[in-house]
């Protein structure tokens, strides 16, 4: 009997092992780990070759955003992704007419107006923002990633050796304590916007050998996009701040990264 029982406990011991591993297997096979989305634009280009990592934050759920390279001074200098909606004009959730929804023109001056002002180009109706008769290139353009990216870049300044990467980020319906939904009740544009975008900036100096950093919030933009300055008072934002958990820039100059094969 003694024996018996013996070998049931150690039977049952190689079980509980046996199961342990398949769990510990299974999770990683399922993906505990979300894969990251290849993004490349401006492959065409001849400059400096950079990378933007995005890890998604707690509060991460289909935002919209732009990237884009100035120089120390601020000025403009060449976009490096906007998100598809914005870049053409049209979003894919825009008329419910016919009883379902289906893609169609808006305008949404609150979603990236720092990065629209920054852009410069007016449209007809005064907005600072492509349209489906001028749109931007799909060079620089895509759907809006779903969750961790990185995106390889080129630019188009061969000589450039010190600029800011900037980031734009706005999600909309996001409403907290402060930004309600009845804050501004005859804004429309407001009421698409929530919690204004947040403006992320990250300096590259290859003059110095700085080709790596972290990118810094450093305001966020006007509620329903009036203007395109600067608001440094983030105190009354809350969830915003959590739609990105990490945004790294990297020049790297690895051009093997732009080969049309690595493209999602």
């Amino acid at each position: 009997m003694k024996n018996t029982y013996t070998i049931f406990l150690a039977m049952t011991g190689l079980l509980l092992v046996a199961l342990t591993n398949q769990c510990q297997n299974k999770s990683v096979v399922t993906g505990a780990v979300p894969a990251t989305e290849t993004i490349i634009t401006n492959p065409e280009e001849k400059g400096p070759v950079i990378s933007i990592s995005f890890q998604k934050g707690r509060f991460h759920n289909h935002p919209l955003m732009a990237i884009w390279v100035e120089d120390t001074s601020g000025r403009f200098i060449q976009n490096i992704y906007v998100a598809e909606s914005i870049a053409k004009g049209v979003f894919r959730h825009a008329d419910n007419s016919r009883g379902q929804w289906m893609p169609g023109e808006i305008r949404r001056p609150a979603a990236l107006p720092y990065w629209g002002h920054k852009w410069g180009i007016r449209a007809d109706d005064g907005l600072y923002l492509p349209t489906p008769k001028n749109p931007l290139p799909d060079a620089v353009s895509g759907p809006t990633p779903q969750g961790d990216f990185i995106i390889w870049s080129r630019l188009a300044d061969t000589t450039l050796q010190v600029f800011r990467v900037m980031l734009e980020i706005n999600q909309s319906w996001d409403w907290n304590e402060y930004w309600t939904n009845n804050k501004f009740p005859d804004d429309k544009d407001y009421k698409t916007s929530s919690q204004p975008a947040l403006v992320y900036s990250a300096t590259m100096d290859l003059t110095k050998g700085i080709r790596e950093a972290e990118m810094q919030v450093i305001g966020r933009s006007h509620y329903s996009g009036k203007d395109g300055n600067l608001y440094t008072d983030l105190a009354t934002l809350t969830t915003a701040l959590q739609i990105a958990k990490s945004i790294k820039v990297t020049c790297s100059g690895d051009a093997a990264k732009l080969h049309p094969s690595n493209t999602r």
